[in-house]
């Protein structure tokens, strides 16, 4: 497997343990719905929270943030639209990303940015 497959996997193991350790029920993982994968889907206080994960060895072309573009919001809102439909939600929807950037001694800094992006705005 490619290095950035194993990156990517680390950090969505990462993420994953950090929402769980702040009392996020995980729902689902690596949901696909059309061409679009929704790396984390959580639950807490009657939201469901749509979660992507950017994990980066650096920031030097930008934080991992930035790289969910509005072709990727797009796609992960279609994705959430199906799956609440099949999970028949009536409450309330988020879109968070955790960014996770590493340094060269394997350090790592979290962030968690909680409506990270509102679907009407894309």
């Amino acid at each position: 497997m490619a290095s950035h497959n194993d990156l990517g996997q680390k950090g969505e193991a990462m993420a994953k343990a950090h929402l769980e350790a702040t009392g996020y029920e995980i729902m689902d993982e690596n949901w696909v719905f059309g061409k679009a994968e929704v790396d984390l889907i959580a639950y807490k206080a009657g939201i469901i929270i749509f979660t992507e994960v950017k994990t980066r060895t650096g920031n030097y072309f930008g934080e991992p943030e930035d790289f969910v573009d509005a072709r990727k919001q797009r796609l992960l809102v279609e994705a959430a639209d199906e799956y609440i439909y099949l999970m028949n939600h009536q409450g309330e929807v988020r879109f968070d990303i955790i960014s996770i950037i590493f340094d060269r001694n394997n350090n790592h800094t979290l962030k968690h940015i909680e409506d990270a992006f509102w679907p009407s705005a894309i």
